[in-house]
C-alpha cells in the first residue's frame, strides 16, 4: 500500500466539544486504500511548524473518496487545523501504519478506546462483521457514544462518575462481567498497560493501537520507538518503530 502526500480539500468542521474537533477530508483514492487503526500525518501552514502532526483515521467513505479525523486542540498545530473551515486545503501524508486484523465472525471482539484513543475505533467497529462490545472511557465529558450504538453494546466509564462506570474501562468490563475471544484497543499507555495484563490473565488474544508523539510519521527518524520482544526466539528484544511497524500490536509483542 503506497503512502502518497496531497493537498487534500476539507469538506466539513465541526467541534464536539472539548475542545474536540471533527474534519471530514476530501483524500481520493487514499479513502479506498485505508484500513481500520492506520493514521494521516496532517501538515501546518505555518513554515515555523516543520513536522506533521500524526492523527488518527476516525471513519472513511471509500464511495467519496473522504476520511474523516477526530482530533483534540493541544498545540498550535492542532489549533490552526480547528479554524479550518469547509473549502480550505489541507497538506496530508498517507495513509500511514498498519492497521487492525479482521477476525471471523464467530468469535466475539471488545473493542476499547480511551480519550482521543476512542475516534479510531469508530471504523473498525463499523468494519468487523462479528459480535462487538464497545466499552469507551473517559476523563468526564463524553462525545462520539452515540456514534457507535449501532454497532454494538455501548458500555462508558468516566473518572468522575457522571457517565457510566465510576473508573476507568476495566472497571466497567468488570462491572458488566463482559467476556471476548479478542480484545482491540486503543487509548492512553496506562489504560493499554492495564489491558495487556487481564488479556494475558485472562487468556484473551489482544491487540493494541499505541499512542505516541511521531516526527517524520514513515520510521525514518526512530523518534517513536518501543521495546518489543520477538516471539520466536523468546529473548531477542528489539526496538520497533510505532509509526512503521504498529501502531498496532499483539500486547504480547511490545514492553509498555
Amino acid at each position: 500500500m503506497a503512502k502518497k502526500k496531497k493537498t487534500a480539500l476539507v469538506k466539513s468542521q465541526e467541534c464536539l466539544g472539548d475542545n474536540v474537533f471533527s474534519m471530514w477530508i476530501e483524500v481520493g483514492d487514499m479513502a479506498r486504500e485505508a484500513r481500520p487503526g492506520q493514521f494521516i500525518s496532517v501538515y501546518s501552514k505555518d513554515g515555523a511548524r516543520l513536522l506533521p502532526r500524526p492523527i488518527s483515521i476516525c471513519q472513511l467513505n471509500r464511495d467519496n473518496g473522504e476520511l474523516r479525523i477526530v482530533y483534540r486542540v493541544a498545540g498550535g498545530g492542532t489549533r490552526e487545523f480547528s479554524e479550518y473551515e469547509a473549502g480550505d486545503k489541507v497538506e496530508i501524508l498517507g495513509p500511514l501504519g498498519n492497521g487492525f486484523p479482521q477476525v471471523s465472525q464467530e468469535k466475539t471482539v471488545l473493542l476499547i478506546g480511551g480519550g482521543i484513543g476512542i475516534p479510531p475505533m469508530l471504523e473498525l467497529a463499523e468494519s468487523l462483521s462479528c459480535t462487538k462490545q464497545i466499552v469507551l472511557g473517559y476523563r468526564d465529558k463524553v462525545f462520539m457514544n452515540k456514534e457507535f450504538e449501532s454497532y454494538g453494546e455501548v458500555y462508558i466509564a468516566t473518572e468522575d462518575g457522571s457517565t457510566g462506570t465510576k473508573g476507568n474501562v476495566l472497571d466497567a468490563v468488570r462491572e458488566h462481567g463482559l467476556t471476548a475471544d479478542v480484545i482491540m484497543a486503543c487509548g492512553p499507555m496506562p489504560m493499554l498497560r492495564g489491558l495487556k495484563s487481564y488479556a494475558h490473565d485472562q487468556g484473551i488474544e489482544c491487540y493494541l493501537s499505541l499512542e505516541e508523539k511521531m516526527a517524520c510519521g514513515v520510521g525514518a527518524c526512530l523518534a517513536c520507538v518501543c521495546g518489543t520482544k520477538d516471539v520466536d526466539s523468546h529473548s531477542n528484544v528489539r526496538n520497533a518503530r510505532i509509526c512503521k511497524d504498529g501502531p498496532v500490536f499483539r500486547a504480547e509483542e511490545v514492553d509498555l
